[in-house]
């Protein structure tokens, strides 16, 4: 997981998971962690509620995210940029 802390707050990496709210995304962020204990590696992931103003993102963007003042109960992170769209598939 690439997590920076800025002046702004922290950064995260994740894809877009849902978008079926208005001006909210459902992003979803992974980190490769180890274990405690058992000193093995496994993924955790966890799901953002992300702002983001326009509808502008889609499922599958590869988006980074930025930690901003509480905008409503759950969300706390706006996008900061699309970094790769999704192939979207038309038949």
């Amino acid at each position: 997981m690439n997590t920076a802390i800025t002046a702004q707050g922290k950064t995260l990496q994740g894809t877009v998971v849902k978008t079926a709210m208005k001006d909210t995304c459902t992003v979803e962020v992974n980190r490769y962690v180890q274990h405690p204990k058992y000193k093995k590696y496994y993924t955790d992931s966890k799901k953002f509620l992300v702002h983001d103003a326009g509808n502008v993102a889609k499922v599958g963007d590869k988006v980074t995210i930025r930690e901003t003042r509480p905008i409503s109960k759950r969300k706390r992170f706006i996008i900061a940029s699309i970094d790769k769209k999704a192939v979207q598939v038309t038949e």
